[in-house]
């Protein structure tokens, strides 16, 4: 109610941190209830690079099928079968422990022959390929991740059949997931701390706030476009992005033939990633994103000095190749989505979906793919 929306207005007005539960929903807040990862093999995970390894070069590419284990913890596994540097392992992106994915990692061995990887398999872990590639696996460096998710324990769901089609045909917004900001949001807690002069050591932790902050700034921004009905609307001086590209630009002039081509899904609208240099939209849609963006200027300003860039990223994200089937209490539930987006994006417009909890939080982008 008002008070609600009071609240909400005067914690965005001290520029304090912006937490999941207050963004706003494209398609209204969802009523049905259920339960998301009740075990391993409710949430299945499959990386798509996009191409295949070439089959020779010095370094070796793995895929893994893992089940209830960390990104990081099997890469060091592989490092030791193959007797190399754990640094000389990499993958394209981390995905979840709670779940059974399937991803490839990259090992480093020049002048070395075929190590013998069989003594990491295990109930939990298979390799399933190994493939020598001429470049060097890094992170992003995927197309996607097919998701195939059970979402067990349905309550209230009499309108979710209406909400997959609408998902199916509008998308959801492209909300970085909690897996980005950590547990209870502490991720940002320590963003806000280093900001305010708080020296941190480690690179990897560094980094890892320095994404949660500039995460929270781009979800601010699609949120506020929502609540103001300007999610598949064009304001002038946006910045577009050519589908299937990084490729953006600006047009200062609103014409019927740029609508037209944000109708039929030709570009995308964008929101900035917070960075140093101008902002790459314009006119009145550079107005809009300054005037979210008033009150964390120090956020804003921490960014720059730490040396990011301006970026942009899609405001809304399409499932593709969305296929669902529900059968009592529990709903079926496949897609694919580009590097660096969340299953859970997708599963918060559509249900209020409690995730079963298992004693441990993984602190990474699980299942961003990125």
């Amino acid at each position: 109610g008002a008070q609600g929306r009071d609240r909400h207005r005067s914690r965005r007005l001290t520029g304090e941190t912006m937490m999941l539960e207050q963004l706003s929903y494209l398609h209204g807040a969802p009523v049905a209830r259920g339960i998301l990862k009740a075990e391993a093999a409710d949430f299945v995970v499959n990386e798509d690079l996009g191409f295949e390894p070439c089959g020779e070069g010095e370094h070796i590419f793995v895929r893994v099928r893992k089940t209830g284990e960390n990104t990081a913890w099997v890469a060091g596994l592989l490092a030791d079968a193959a007797g190399v540097n754990r640094n000389a392992v990499t993958w394209a992106g981390l995905k979840d422990r709670h779940a059974v994915t399937e991803q490839w990692f990259g090992i480093h061995l020049p002048g070395k022959g075929e190590p013998d990887l069989s003594v990491i398999q295990s109930d939990s872990i298979q390799i399933l390929q190994a493939k020598r590639h001429n470049k060097k696996l890094r992170v992003g460096y995927l197309k996607g991740n097919h998701f195939t998710l059970r979402l067990t324990g349905l309550e209230q769901a009499g309108d979710l059949e209406a909400r997959l089609q609408a998902i199916a045909a509008q998308g959801v917004p492209n909300y970085y997931g909690e897996q980005r900001f950590g547990r209870d949001g502490n991720n940002l807690d320590a963003a806000k701390a280093m900001f305010a002069g708080k020296r941190i050591k480690d690179r990897n932790k560094r980094s890892l706030y320095l994404s949660a902050a500039r995460s929270m700034l781009f979800n601010a921004i699609v949120s506020a476009r929502i609540e103001q009905g300007l999610a598949h609307q064009l304001l002038a001086g946006d910045c577009v992005m050519l589908r299937g590209s990084h490729s953006i630009f600006s047009e200062e002039v609103l014409t019927p033939e740029l609508e037209a081509r944000l109708a039929s899904g030709d570009v995308q609208l964008t929101a900035p990633q917070w960075g140093r240099g101008r902002l790459a939209s314009q006119g009145a849609a550079a107005e809009f994103e300054q005037a979210v963006l008033a009150p964390y200027a120090e956020w804003c300003d921490g960014l720059e000095k730490a040396g990011l860039d301006q970026d942009r990223r899609p405001l809304l994200l399409k499932p593709e190749q969305m296929s669902w089937q529900q059968d009592g209490e529990v709903l079926t539930l496949s897609f694919f989505l580009p590097a660096g987006a969340f299953a859970t994006s997708v599963v918060r417009e559509l249900m209020q979906a409690e995730e079963a909890d298992h004693g441990f939080r993984n602190p990474t982008d699980a299942n961003s793919g990125q």
